[in-house]
């Protein structure tokens, strides 16, 4: 399998009367894409704005954000499962508009929840485009295409959470249209079968991660693989171009936090180990996508299952582990470690200093002699951002631009960028 990403560097986006690429410089028809939008009879109404580097402007709470990419003709569909029938993806070319980002507000549901009371959806996520917050976010030097949609009163808030996700896939889609037929400035290649000759007999790695926590729930129109909600999932066998092109996406819980569907599409974790395969360094064999369970029993059947592809599928020699957030998917990856341990197979994951209750000495109720390989990151529930005032607010309602005006102070993981679960964060916790 394999998947070319045409990147386009963006410079500079505008509105204009009509949709276009010109070099580095994108222009979007507002109407048009409004038009496109709307096409989503959830919706009443769609805001658009523009947020770009070094702007005074807040943006929040934050929904998703997603990096334009679009397929070309032939090359399968674009986010399958949720613009359309679920078809392989992975392969052929896709165009990506790198520099650019889709970022999808949640104005809560009109008809009383302005107030995110619900975990379903309730993320108080903010971009940060200025200060010192902004500084440690990569999307703070991005150009972003701000959407917010606003539902019919009578839609019930799963429905509104559905539409924000399609929403959000729409807009991907619609600006990296202006690519296709382009010449790209650059192709990212990504093919297990390049590899430099291996001399060394380097060890075969696979990367199992957790795509969801259903101790946060999920909704039966919840996209996250492939469209599926993924409950009752079992450890799935994946090629990591599917993961890279478009087949998962973050889910509607607040827990996903420190999460973005943007971390997917340019994955740390999958493209560093690509780079040791191309190197020759490791041989990368596959990834697995898991969830973490909310019953004890599926909790030790999917962490043997996943053992047991790595190991006898693939033939791994060591596996990567990530978590989704919270305290019950750190148990879950811990006990897949060990059951992997357990099959002869090194094994190192990566943790956060909140993975229960915020304290960093908690991670260590979580202990598993076998599991001796942790890098550890930080969330930072512990540290404060001090936010400048700002001379924007794009917001889902008042109550919301009422409480991201009055910010004083943010955590890391409230800040969009920031605190990462899947390799990307910028933040190392020191106990001293």
């Amino acid at each position: 399998m394999r998947l070319t990403l045409a990147v386009h560097t963006i410079t500079d986006v505008s509105f204009g009367p009509r949709t276009h690429l010109e070099g580095s410089r994108l222009q979007i028809d507002v109407e048009e894409l409004r038009r496109c939008l709307l096409a989503d009879s959830r919706l009443q109404s769609v805001d658009l704005e523009l947020a770009l580097p070094g702007e005074s402007v807040r943006v929040g709470y934050v929904f998703d954000i997603l990096e334009p990419r679009a397929k070309e003709a032939g090359s399968g569909p674009d986010f399958p499962g949720i613009l359309g029938p679920v078809a392989p993806v992975g392969q052929g070319t896709t165009h990506v508009l790198r520099g650019a980002a889709v970022t999808v507000v949640d104005g809560g549901q009109p008809s009383g929840e302005h107030g995110y009371a619900s975990r379903r959806g309730g993320m108080s996520k903010a971009l940060e485009m200025i200060g010192e917050a902004a500084k440690r976010s990569p999307y703070s030097e991005m150009r972003h295409l701000v959407i917010v949609p606003h539902a019919h009163p009578d839609v019930e808030r799963h429905a509104v959470l559905n539409a924000l996700r399609v929403a959000s896939c729409r807009a991907a889609v619609f600006m990296a249209r202006a690519a296709v037929g382009q010449p790209p400035d650059d192709a990212d290649i990504f093919d297990l079968g390049i590899s430099k000759t291996y001399e060394n007999n380097p060890p075969r790695v696979v990367y199992i991660g957790q795509i969801h926590g259903h101790q946060h729930g999920t909704e039966s129109d919840e996209h996250i693989l492939y469209g599926s909600n993924t409950r009752g999932m079992m450890p799935t066998l994946m090629h990591p171009n599917e993961w890279l092109d478009g087949a998962v996406v973050i889910s509607y819980s607040w827990g996903a936090r420190g999460l973005e569907t943007y971390f997917y599409q340019n994955h740390p974790i999958i493209k560093e180990l690509y780079r040791l395969h191309r190197t020759g360094e490791m041989n990368f064999v596959g990834v697995i996508a898991t969830t973490s369970s909310d019953q004890e029993t599926e909790m030790k059947r999917n962490s043997m299952m996943a053992a047991q592809i790595a190991k006898w599928s693939l033939g791994a020699d060591g596996v990567i582990l990530t978590k989704y957030v919270g305290g019950a998917p750190h148990t879950d990856m811990f006990e897949t470690a060990r059951s992997c341990e357990t099959l002869g197979l090194k094994t190192v994951v990566m943790t956060s200093d909140t993975a229960t209750d915020g304290r960093a000495e908690s991670a260590l109720l979580i202990n598993t002699r076998e599991v001796d390989a942790i890098v550890s990151h930080s969330e930072g529930s512990d540290v404060q951002f001090q936010l400048p005032k700002v001379e924007r607010i794009i917001a889902g309602n008042p109550e919301v631009a009422n409480a991201l005006a009055d910010l004083a102070q943010l955590t890391p993981a409230e800040v969009c960028g920031v605190a990462n679960n899947q390799g990307a964060s910028r933040l190392q916790p020191v106990i001293y």
